[in-house]
């Protein structure tokens, strides 16, 4: 069995990667579990060459056409997982770019997807700032309508629509999962309106300053990268027949505010005689404009009666993070 996975070169992209390498199949076009003989990673960057030989490194432009359509090939027992995506605060800035990369590139994913032999799985990476505006609820599900406020979120409802219609037109077994923020990223911090969600964390396990953009009491809703990983998976492996005509599944996430990030790293920090950095106020208007617009609890019933995950407590995520990056 063939998977790709764009945006393969990321974070959640290597993650996913290693995990379907350590499961070794997928179900398959024949209903079973099919090995998998190899793994494209598709994207425009890589930090890193693989010396896994099911691994398959193809560096590129998602909003290629034709680069797409060589890469996804003709293979019908092949499964893709769309994760490559500009981020939010680059889509607010560069409103064209964010349509080249966002929208063009998951048009050209999906075609690509469509004219494979047989119909292939396609899981797609969405986001929870497909709710936003008038739309929103106390407590968002999927049967909140769509009415995002930043650049970002709209291309990730507009590609939602697609995946649906794809599959409602048999061209492909579309899926789509609702991202809530995903914490803690290693590294350093990134360009999306989000970053310091993972920040307020990672920074301060490494005896560094974090500086804040929002207020204290902000809420998000936010779950752990093995969740994230493990529910892309999940989703794959959702027999078709449990699925109805909205494929488009909101992940359940923890409602999480800076000060009680606060709180659980002191416990972390107490736990394991870490020294924190500290939290530092340095409040930003055009971040915090953004967030405003994002929902501040979901509701993933739906995902977990289908066998997505629900996160572990956030002090589990913080453990596991420093035991994988610490």
């Amino acid at each position: 069995m063939k998977v790709i996975i764009t945006g393969g070169g990321g974070f959640l992209g290597s993650q996913l990667c290693e995990k379907i390498l350590e499961r070794g199949s997928l179900s398959g076009p024949s209903g079973g579990q099919e090995p998998v003989d190899e793994i494209v990673l598709f994207d425009d960057r890589f930090h890193l060459a693989s010396s896994e030989p099911r691994v398959r490194q193809v560096c590129g432009d998602i909003s290629d056409r034709d680069t797409v359509r060589e890469v996804v090939g003709a293979r019908a027992d092949t499964a893709v997982f769309h994760l490559a995506s500009m981020v939010s605060g680059e889509c607010e800035e560069r409103f064209d770019d964010a349509l080249r990369v966002n929208l063009d590139g998951g048009r050209h994913l999906f075609e690509a997807a469509r004219a494979a032999a047989g119909r292939p799985r396609v899981v797609f990476a969405s986001s929870i700032a497909c709710f936003g505006g008038e739309g929103m609820e106390p407590v968002n599900t999927d049967r909140t309508k769509h009415t995002p406020q930043t650049t970002y979120g709209m291309t990730k409802a507009i590609c939602e629509m697609l995946v649906n219609d794809h599959t409602r037109k048999g061209h492909f077994d579309g899926r789509s999962v609702r991202l809530p923020t995903v914490i803690i990223r290693p590294g350093r911090p990134n360009a999306a309106a989000s970053s310091w969600a993972s920040g307020m964390f990672r920074e301060p396990l490494k005896g560094e300053a974090c500086h804040l953009p929002v207020r204290r009491d902000q809420c998000h809703p936010m779950t752990g990268y093995r969740t994230v990983v493990e529910s892309f998976i999940a989703l794959h492996e959702a027999p078709e027949m449990r699925l109805g005509s909205d494929r488009a599944y909101v992940l359940p996430a923890h409602r999480v505010t800076p000060e009680l990030a606060d709180r659980v790293l002191r416990e972390v920090a107490e736990r394991q005689k870490l020294a924190l950095g500290p939290i530092v106020d340095a409040f930003d208007p055009r971040i915090q404009g953004i967030v405003d617009n994002w929902p501040q609890a979901v509701d993933g019933a739906r995902a977990v009666a289908l066998g997505m995950p629900e996160p572990p407590p956030l002090r589990e995520i913080v453990e596991e993070y420093l035991a994988d990056f610490g």
